[in-house]
């Protein structure tokens, strides 16, 4: 199965997901962004890591999802906090397919593309 990355999610996000398996997250990341974008458009699934983006690889585990919806939003940032006035966030709902191990690595306008398999629970080093 092929999947997009979503990378250098907190360990707190992808345990909520594993108990409920619809969830919306904010994503906040330029890279996750465009890399859901890209997921909505060719309606291909979500690899979900724990896992910085540099260190996603062949073996990296993670939460297979299915995009529902995306919604973005324009929110302004105080002008003391942060050079820029305005960032795009975007809420992505999902729901949880199951776990999985990445088998390929590619790469698709910048983004990361992922053949996964998928895993028991039993399989699972994540945690």
């Amino acid at each position: 199965m092929e999947a997009v990355v979503i990378a250098g999610l907190t360990k707190r996000v992808l345990d909520e997901l594993m108990r409920s398996p619809y969830r919306t997250i904010e994503l906040r990341s330029a890279r996750n962004v465009l890399a859901v974008e890209m997921a909505m458009d060719r309606a291909l699934k979500l690899f979900l890591a724990y896992e910085p983006l540099s260190d996603v690889d062949v073996g990296t585990e993670g939460l297979l999802t299915e995009l529902m919806k995306i919604e973005e939003l324009e929110t302004r940032v105080p002008w003391e906090e942060s050079d820029e006035r305005e960032i795009t966030v975007c809420r992505a709902k999902m729901k949880l397919l199951g776990l999985g191990r990445i088998t390929q690595v590619m790469e698709r306008r910048g983004i990361l593309v992922v053949r996964v398999r998928e895993l028991l629970p039993h399989e699972m080093g994540m945690g």
